[in-house]
């Protein structure tokens, strides 16, 4: 078996639940979709980045672990894009009792399970609309996925989370509906938290939009934070 890494690097972790750890980065290649926001499009292409066997690359992960690293973070491109590489590169790294997590954007509920048993940090990221992600005509199918990929992950006993990227192109109304839809599959008792992130550089959201898409969450789930990119702040990778 073959995988095809980016990068592998040590930095602060910038998002969600977990900001602010040392973590060690595992950056796969290859993601099929773009983000109007993205800020990896140098890793998007599926030939990007360096193939290796997954016994190179478990060397490779090994050497570049430092001391005192939180967790490491498998994250691209797109992880599910090479869905069973990745659940050999995070067996080997449980095996070294360091927590696992996986940052994905949860389009296909069928690799996202083949790769949730080697995972501890699971975060269920959310795409709206206007993301450009997919197409509206395909986006029902998106959602489909990643709320499927939710309920795999509450039920799975592991610390989940919720993210969703907000822009000043996000609609409030669709913004509510993908909130109901989430609760639908899932009470606020099985989740660790739930990140709005407005999006740094493009389109930012102002204080007032923010405050609309909290207040849409609050009523489900209190625990609702606004987190921005830390690691674009500080400098860091």
């Amino acid at each position: 078996m073959k995988v095809r890494l980016f990068e592998i690097f040590t930095s602060v972790e910038g998002e969600g639940i977990l900001y602010g750890t040392k973590t060690l980065f595992v950056r796969l290649a290859g993601c099929p979709f773009k983000c109007f926001y993205c800020d990896t499009k140098e890793a998007l292409p599926m030939q990007s980045g360096t193939e290796y066997e997954i016994g190179e690359a478990e060397k490779l992960i090994e050497k570049s672990l430092e001391k005192n690293t939180y967790k490491v973070n498998f994250t691209g491109g797109d992880p599910l894009v090479q869905a069973e590489a990745v659940s050999e590169l995070a067996k080997f790294v449980q095996k070294k009792k360091i927590p696992t997590y996986l940052e994905s954007s949860c389009f296909d509920s069928g690799k996202f399970s083949q790769v949730l048993p080697y995972i501890d940090y699971v975060k269920i990221e959310f795409k709206t609309p206007e993301s450009e992600y997919v197409d509206r005509i395909h986006y029902s199918k998106l959602l489909e996925n990643e709320l499927q990929c939710l309920e795999l992950a509450a039920g799975s006993g592991k610390v989940t989370y919720i993210k969703i990227v907000v822009s000043s192109r996000t609609e409030l109304e669709q913004f509510r509906g993908l909130v109901k839809a989430i609760f639908g599959i899932v009470s606020g008792a099985k989740i660790a938290g739930f990140i709005i992130q407005p999006t740094y550089g493009v389109a930012e959201p102002d204080l007032k939009k923010l405050l609309e898409f909290y207040d849409a969450v609050y009523p489900h789930y209190d625990g609702v934070r606004i987190v921005p990119q830390l690691h674009k702040f500080i400098g860091a990778p």
